[in-house]
């Protein structure tokens, strides 16, 4: 920036983006004085180097303006993780579903794992008819991310919420009084998610 800027000539564009053209360093540092800018080199890797008339300090500010609100707007992604056996029963499915509701509801994303222990490995087909029954019935809430595979002795599938974390509104659950005032709208989640995340494996 000015007169750290080591050549002898460079192309210059001016502070609103007009081309100046080729002029020598010394002329281009008179160019800014004259106007009270700073002559930034923004290609030094041209022949000639090319900088601008701007206010550097200003630019400055209005980068880290731009960064911290880019910051601010960055949805961090949240994978949960939901885990059930092939031959889970019917009470723990609704439950361990109800979790995943939730999840997606509040836009998070859910790896949803099968693990299959001793004879149950010779059986992959009962993980992938769980999976494929739970991709059907949460198919309102969410999309398939990653298809159920084979990992080891799980089988694992992720689904995503249809909608974006920062869209999905009135996800949280309702108090009692709420719920015995109104009917849950349709994104609120089931009865069956409102027990804790972390119930034991069945």
């Amino acid at each position: 920036m000015n007169d750290q800027i080591r050549t002898k000539e460079v192309r210059l564009v001016g502070p609103q983006g007009e081309q100046v053209g080729i002029v020598s360093i010394d002329k281009a540092l008179q160019l800014a004085a004259d106007v009270d800018l700073d002559l930034v080199e923004v290609a030094p890797t041209a022949r000639p180097p090319v900088c601008k008339l701007m206010d550097y300090g200003k630019y400055k500010y209005e980068s880290a303006q731009k960064a911290r609100a880019s910051r601010r707007n960055q949805q961090q992604t949240v994978i949960k993780e939901m885990k059930l056996r092939p031959k889970i029963d019917k009470h723990d499915y609704e439950t361990k579903k109800g979790h995943i509701v939730r999840f997606l509801t509040a836009g998070d994303k859910v790896k949803i794992t099968i693990m299959f222990r001793g004879r149950e490995q010779s059986r992959p087909e009962l993980g992938r008819r769980l999976l494929d029954k739970l991709a059907e019935e949460l198919a309102d809430l969410a999309v398939i991310e990653s298809a159920a595979k084979q990992d080891g002795r799980n089988m694992i599938m992720v689904v995503a919420p249809i909608r974006p974390k920062g869209e999905i509104k009135g996800g949280g659950r309702k108090s009692g009084r709420d719920r015995g005032e109104a009917a849950a709208p349709a994104e609120e989640v089931p009865a069956a998610a409102e027990a804790p995340a972390e119930t034991p494996e069945s």
